[in-house]
């Protein structure tokens, strides 16, 4: 005797070796003996074999007319015999009662199960439905075949291209469209990026990058909603200073301007004045919420994503011919030996003499010129040298910072790298396509006007955070515990030293128009203002709030992001510079194993060849195809230039920070201020090219 009975939603068929009550023992075919269940069973048969039994029975099973067994079946619950019965005759065969299980069981939107070997049958409105969704899963099958041949022979459907981001980077793994590169990449054997861009899916490598970018980090697109800029309603008294800013000529966020009073009295008024949009609105407005959603400006060659819409901005910023509101520190100072006598901080309006621009002045505001009053260029623009003997005094300040920041830091900063400027040809601001001729131009760290802004920006973050742990107010800390390799900076609430920048607290606060955790720390500051010792009631922002820990968390991922997408965008403007002006060789300094850093341009790459050489060794470079997806280039020694010119300290200062742009894409490149962020990496002194990093 052979039993067919159902085990885990699967027949089986088998000989019976004992029967009780309740349950019998069958051999399988295998020679496996189960124990199966008497609700279990379904049928019991004497021939054929249980293999051929079951064959008969799914064979005979896609004779039957699922329509036509509907029509038969009653409407009430059933068995899979007594429909048997109905549908070939009243004397079905035990075959044939099989058969119409299987077909029963493999048709569940034409009859529901009800139990074992029991079925009730579907309404006929679920029927078709389940038949429209069937035939569409059918079509959407075919056309998945035919996106999978289209693209294994290097042609690109139309419906690919257009999901295209979203297939790399944040693919719907149940759609078609990623299903076909899936499985065409299964069957050429190819990475689904290298497919893609063999079957000509990416007709720009500038926006695949700029696209992906924009899918990861602002799928909603970089627009503002229309929103109207509240003005400051505090009566704000008029300071007697006459400040100027100094930034890129591109530069449309003006977060910060200097002034000096008393020169020549013995007691100088150094004034460093902040934009104030925190005067304007509060946690939780809604211009807030948009700085909260992007919590930085993006910077990237010839374009910018501003944290703040323009309009806002225009508001605050600090812009020549205004009377500006601004949070101002000012820093008494003996002239002579410029000691620091004291500080204060006052909320008030600024006159904004000038807006001086560093691509314009750089090469005139020079160390002799500040240093030799008898000293004259020979294109000096004469509305300049007003500010001369203010420059000069802010000069000769700078550097007594500088170095008395660096007897804290145990090391002196080197300046032994330029910073590397970006234009676009005929840009004028607008979103790059990503064929414009780029322009490639060097500004040396630690120039005198880079020098006099980062020096006082340092002052006036590490001035303030300090006050703010006086008053007990919190605020958002940068700190670095110490110089040792591998001691990152962190972000927190508590005031710490920053080995880094050779600074007790360091809160950056200077830039509330494009970071936003300046602009939390503005709040808290202005409550410290307003409030002084009460000023820990009064602040937004109370101690252990967990909003704060929240939007440092936040801030960390975006900043991360934001600077990896600049890094990538430079090298790829660096590439496509290397390509438009023809260069195959370059001359670059051997710094880790076989990479190399270029000497002339901002570009790191591996090379061939460099086996033997010592670390900091010159040579000539001949340079491999450029790939402008994957930002990846790769090159040959073909010469030793001299002996290493580096020392081994000044190699292993730079080697870290070169490790993070010399792979494709993921460049990691520091966009904050000078000195100030530019120490944090805790041997580097100067990453960034200055707090008002070019758009």
């Amino acid at each position: 005797m052979f039993l067919l009975f159902e085990e885990a939603g699967k027949f089986m068929a088998g000989r019976v070796l004992s029967e009780a009550e309740t349950s019998a023992q069958v051999e399988l075919d295998s020679g496996k003996r189960v124990k199966v269940k008497a609700a279990n069973f379904l049928l019991k048969f004497e021939k054929p074999t249980p293999a051929q039994f079951v064959l008969e029975a799914q064979a005979l099973s896609q004779t039957i007319e699922l329509e036509l067994a509907w029509e038969f079946a009653p409407e009430e619950e059933f068995g899979f015999a007594d429909l048997a019965r109905d549908y070939f005759s009243l004397h079905a065969t035990l075959s044939e009662q099989a058969g119409m299980l299987v077909r029963l069981f493999e048709a569940p939107h034409y009859f529901r199960r009800a139990g074992k070997g029991r079925f009730r049958k579907a309404p006929a409105d679920i029927i078709a439905l389940a038949l429209a969704a069937i035939e569409k899963k059918k079509l959407i099958a075919q056309q998945t075949e035919q996106w999978v041949a289209e693209l294994s022979q290097g042609s690109c459907p139309q419906p690919i291209r257009d999901q295209l981001y979203k297939i790399l980077f944040k693919p719907d793994k149940n759609a078609p469209e990623y299903k076909a590169v899936v499985e065409a990449s299964r069957a050429t054997h190819l990475g689904p990026l290298e497919l893609l861009i063999k079957a000509g899916a990416i007709d720009s490598p500038y926006q695949f990058h700029w696209k992906r970018f924009l899918l990861e980090n602002f799928p909603r697109g970089v627009g503002f909603a229309k929103i109207d800029a509240p003005l400051i309603k505090d009566e704000l008294p008029l300071s007697p200073a006459r400040a100027f800013s100094v930034d890129d000529s591109a530069t449309t966020e003006i977060d910060d301007a200097l002034s000096v009073q008393g020169l020549g009295t013995g007691t100088v008024r150094l004034g460093i004045h902040i934009a104030a949009p925190g005067l304007a609105f509060q946690p939780g407005s809604a211009i807030d919420q948009l700085g909260r959603n992007r919590l930085s400006t993006v910077y990237m060659p010839g374009y910018k994503i501003t944290m703040l819409p323009d309009e806002v901005v225009q508001n605050y910023t600090l812009m020549e011919g205004r009377d500006c509101p601004a949070v101002s520190l000012y820093v008494t100072l003996d002239e002579a030996t410029l000691e620091i006598k004291s500080t204060e901080t006052q909320l008030e309006r600024v006159h904004i003499g000038a807006n001086l621009r560093h691509d314009q002045l750089d090469a005139i505001v020079t160390t002799e010129w500040l240093e030799d009053p008898g000293f004259m260029h020979e294109m000096d623009p004469q509305p300049l040298q007003h500010k001369r003997e203010q420059l000069s005094f802010l000069y000769r300040l700078a550097n007594d910072l500088k170095a008395k920041r660096e007897v804290v830091r145990g090391k002196p900063e080197n300046f032994n790298r330029p910073d590397y400027n970006f234009k676009l040809v005929g840009n004028d601001g607008a979103e790059p396509q990503g064929t414009e001729q780029v322009q490639i131009s060097t500004r040396q760290r630690g120039a005198p006007l880079d020098l006099i802004v980062s020096e006082a920006m340092i002052l006036a973050n590490s001035t303030w955070g300090s006050w703010m742990a006086e008053l007990g107010v919190p605020g958002i800390y940068r700190s670095q515990a110490s110089m040792l390799p591998g001691v990152k900076v962190r972000m927190g609430t508590r005031s710490l030293p920053h080995a880094g920048l050779g600074v007790k607290s360091y809160a950056w606060s200077s830039s509330p128009l494009r970071r936003y955790v300046d602009l939390v720390n503005q709040w808290q500051i202005i409550a410290c203002a307003r409030h002084g010792k009460t000023a820990a009631l009064a602040a937004p922002f109370k101690p252990k709030d967990a909003e704060l820990f929240s939007i440092i968390s936040g801030f960390d991922a975006a900043y991360f992001a934001y600077n990896s997408f600049q890094g990538a965008m430079e090298r790829f403007w660096t590439l496509k510079y290397v390509q438009q002006q023809g260069i195959v060789e370059i001359e670059a300094t051997l710094f880790k194993d076989n990479l190399v850093r270029a000497d002339h341009l901002p570009l790191v790459l591996p090379v061939m060849g460099a086996q033997g050489l010592p670390r900091g060794a010159r040579v000539r470079v001949k340079l491999g195809d450029i790939d402008e997806v994957s930002l990846d280039v790769h090159g040959t020694v073909i010469e030793r230039l001299d002996l290493p010119l580096e020392t081994e300290a000044e190699i292993e200062a730079d080697e870290e920070d070169d490790l993070t742009v010399a792979g494709p894409i993921a460049i990691a490149v520091d966009m904050s201020e000078p000195a100030a962020d530019s120490l944090e990496n805790g041997s580097n002194p100067a990453q960034a090219a200055a707090d008002n990093p070019a758009p």
